[in-house]
């Protein structure tokens, strides 16, 4: 008989709705090599000097990395990490797997998801629907509230625009659906420039949103890393953040610096018009997440000089 009882994860709902400050959040994705591995661990384990309070996990297109997931969801929790969030898409999955994996991650003690429709696999131009399967991440939360009500599912926004968006309206009316469907909290994808997020928020405050809403920050750590990651999502970037990462050329370790700083200065800026948290897409390294901490810094720094 097995008589193991699984940690049940407090809902990140409860964390944004009863917090006293920002929450702080990182996001992994699972490596592809046992070197990726063996790295990711080193980084764990050194996050633990900038504790977040909750972490996720991405889940790889087509479930090519499923397992991993789970296994970097129950490391993380051996670090002592919690809430982990693992991420589900619909991609490559029917409906009667869904549920399969929804049952897994339920009987884990998991118990917020981050429910998104994902991206196409590697080669593929477009999304398509798998065969029994949904076609967009209301359907999934739909069904992940059906099998389990008391799951606390986080939706994907996009404050520039989806890739694929018909327009702001519609972008809206789609995100209001998610919400209609059991979302309880929104995850940004990354922006460059903090206006665009204010410009997100006051569109959601017309459309009455009124759930937790976190924006999404990714550091640049190169030129190339932040060109294809700013244009697979949408987002722009910054000519003035483009010129620096260009005079930082091939010093890998200056263009790092340059965007931590650039980083810094948007966390510093966000946390000064009270948002709800800041979470971190911290690419499995552990430089990204000093931006918060420098942030805070400052910000304390301030308070004190303000009170002399």
């Amino acid at each position: 008989m097995n008589t193991h009882i699984p940690v049940v994860d407090t809902k990140i709902s409860d964390l944004l709705n009863n917090r006293s400050r920002p929450v702080l959040s990182y996001e992994f994705f699972p490596p592809k090599s046992e070197k990726g591995m063996n790295a990711l661990e080193k980084t764990v384990e050194g996050l633990l000097n900038f504790p977040p309070d909750f972490v996720t996990v991405t889940y790889g297109a087509g479930g090519s990395t499923r397992n991993l997931t789970f296994e970097i969801a129950d490391l993380l929790r051996r670090f002592g990490y919690g809430p982990v969030m693992p991420h589900l898409t619909c991609v490559g999955n029917s409906s009667e797997e869904l549920y399969e994996i929804a049952d897994l991650i339920y009987e884990k003690g998991y118990r917020n998801i981050m429910t998104l429709r994902g991206d196409p696999p590697k080669g593929q131009e477009n999304f398509e629907v798998a065969e029994g399967g949904l076609s967009c991440a209301r359907d999934l939360a739909s069904l992940l509230k059906a099998r389990h009500s008391d799951f606390c599912l986080g939706v994907a926004a996009y404050p520039e625009a989806h890739p694929e968006s018909r327009g702001e309206a519609s972008d809206m009316d789609y995100l209001k659906s998610k919400i209609d469907a059991g979302a309880e909290f929104i995850t940004t994808q990354l922006f460059l420039e903090n206006q665009h997020f204010y410009r997100f928020l006051d569109r959601c405050e017309k459309a009455g949103i009124e759930i937790p809403i976190l924006p999404g920050i990714m550091p640049a750590l190169s030129l190339k890393q932040i060109q294809r990651i700013s244009a697979m999502c949408g987002s722009s970037l910054p000519n003035a953040l483009l010129e620096k990462l260009n005079s930082a050329g091939d010093n890998a370790e200056s263009a790092m610096n340059t965007g931590i700083l650039w980083c810094t200065e948007q966390i510093i800026d966000l946390l000064q018009h009270d948002v709800s948290g800041i979470h971190l897409y911290i690419l499995n390294q552990i430089k990204p997440a000093m931006s918060y901490k420098l942030a805070q810094t400052f910000i304390e720094m301030t308070r004190k000089d303000s009170h002399k």
